[in-house]
């Protein structure tokens, strides 16, 4: 069961606002009006065939304008798979901004050189960071405008096939980390599959699932503020106990969408 777990882990992971500043504060992020086209980037173009479909299942348009990105941003993309959300990220911002396509060294596995394939000769604004969840040091303190962390949270209880417990990182670790690298009034977006109410945080490991109420604890516990929360990718149907890669739950279960704040 955990090997078929591996492997549609594997493959789910392939298919894959702000305080008053002075301008010179650049640790601050500046007020913006979320008034950006976010349309003009699902347009058709050279970016992998796959990711249309996924555009599709993971209502990507409106997940891309709860995220609130703007163009200039720094964005930390967290756990990105095969870059499906980077892609997106990367064009909105433009040449003014920068975004940190994140996974884990254990990832490598079945990621395969999806990554590379995708940057060659292409989204330049893109720095590719193979680290821990728990140490995100390419990333400079206070560098981000955005973080994000899209199906992925639970992760953080979940052990690959080869590698040792904790080696995709130390959960209170990875939310200090995400508050260090956030610039005041910056953003902290997460979507995960909900798991039944009073369920452990490790049945992340188990059913890839993360109770809402241990999220939003563990952001909160980091010094990040809840401001913002979506129904977007609710699924009352979903009883939440199942494997999300269970034939009758997959791509249906009940997620959260939350956006956090650094003060």
């Amino acid at each position: 069961m955990k090997q078929v777990a591996f492997l549609a882990l594997s493959a789910a992971l392939l298919a894959g606002c702000a305080h008053d500043a002075a301008p010179e504060d650049s640790t601050t992020l500046e007020v913006v009006e979320p008034n950006y086209d976010y349309a003009s980037v699902f347009v058709k173009d050279d970016r992998p065939e796959g990711d249309y479909e996924q555009y599709e299942i993971r209502k990507s348009r409106d997940v891309l304008e709860f995220t609130g990105v703007q163009p200039g941003m720094t964005v930390v993309d967290l756990e990105a798979g095969g870059g499906v959300y980077t892609e997106l990220f990367s064009r909105v911002v433009g040449e003014e901004g920068r975004v940190f396509l994140q996974n884990p060294p254990a990832f490598d596995a079945f990621l395969g050189d999806s990554v590379e394939k995708r940057m060659d000769g292409r989204l330049l604004n893109v720095t590719h960071i193979k680290v821990p969840f728990d140490d995100l040091e390419p990333v400079g303190d206070q560098q981000a405008d955005l973080v994000t962390w899209l199906l992925g949270p639970h992760e953080l209880w979940y052990t690959p096939e080869g590698s040792e417990p904790g080696d995709l990182g130390d959960p209170e670790t990875a939310f200090a980390e995400i508050a260090r690298v956030l610039k005041h009034g910056g953003h902290f977006v997460v979507i995960d599959h909900n798991a039944p109410e009073g369920a452990p945080a490790t049945t992340g490991g188990e059913t890839h699932r993360l109770a809402e109420a241990i999220l939003i604890q563990m952001a909160e516990d980091a010094g990040l503020e809840l401001v913002e929360e979506s129904d977007l990718l609710a699924n009352p149907a979903d009883d939440r106990t199942l494997n999300v890669f269970d034939p009758s739950i997959r791509r249906h279960t009940d997620r959260y969408v939350l956006k956090f704040e650094k003060p």
